[in-house]
C-alpha cells in the first residue's frame, strides 16, 4: 500500500524567497508548458523572472502565498486585488501532489474574506483544465505579448461561496 503524500504547508511570501520562487517560475514554464507553447514563447515568458528585483516587487505587491513540502518552497500563488489570481506556479518535481489545489483553495478563501463574490484568472493553456475542474468557467480567449512573443490564455471565473452567508436575511 502506498504512503499518503504529505499535505503542503502554506506561509506568506518573504522578500528572501524571491530567488527560489523565480527558479520555480522558470522551471514550471520550461518543464510543464511545452505541449501548449513553443520554445520561443516559453523563453519569453520565463524571462519575466530574469530581473529578480522586479519579480520580487511584483510578488511583494500582491498577497503571495508559498506552498511548502518538508519546509521547502515547492509552489506559489498570488492574489492581485480582491478577486484576481495573478500567478500560480508549482515546481515540476511537486506537480500532481495537490500543491496547486491547496494554493488556489487558500486564495479562494482569502478572496471571499476580502468581499469578492467571484475570482478571476487568466489561465495559461496548460492550466485551464486544472481551473475548469475547480469550477472556473471560461469567459474569453486572450492573446498577450510577453517580451516580444504572443501567448494565448483564457480568462476564467468562479463564483465564490453559495451566494448567501449562513444566518443572513434572505
Amino acid at each position: 500500500m502506498g504512503q499518503a503524500l504529505p499535505k503542503p504547508g502554506l506561509r506568506p511570501f518573504l522578500p528572501a524567497d524571491t530567488p527560489v520562487l523565480a527558479a520555480i517560475f522558470i522551471a514550471a514554464i520550461e518543464q510543464l508548458t511545452g505541449d501548449d507553447y513553443s520554445e520561443a514563447q516559453q523563453q519569453a515568458w520565463a524571462s519575466v523572472a530574469d530581473d529578480e528585483e522586479a519579480f520580487g516587487r511584483r510578488l511583494a505587491g500582491e498577497l503571495t502565498l508559498i506552498a511548502t513540502l518538508q519546509n521547502s518552497p515547492v509552489g506559489f500563488a498570488a492574489l492581485k486585488g480582491a478577486d484576481h489570481i495573478d500567478m500560480l506556479y508549482v515546481h515540476p518535481g511537486a506537480a500532481g501532489q495537490g500543491v496547486a489545489s491547496v494554493l488556489v483553495e487558500a486564495l479562494e478563501k482569502l478572496a471571499g474574506a476580502r468581499g469578492a463574490k467571484s475570482l478571476n484568472v487568466d489561465a495559461s493553456d496548460n492550466a485551464a483544465e486544472f481551473f475548469e475542474k475547480r469550477g472556473y468557467v471560461a469567459n474569453q480567449r486572450n492573446t498577450v505579448t510577453v517580451n516580444g512573443e504572443w501567448l494565448a490564455n483564457t480568462t476564467m471565473q468562479k463564483t465564490l461561496g453559495d451566494g448567501a452567508k449562513p444566518g443572513a436575511p434572505t
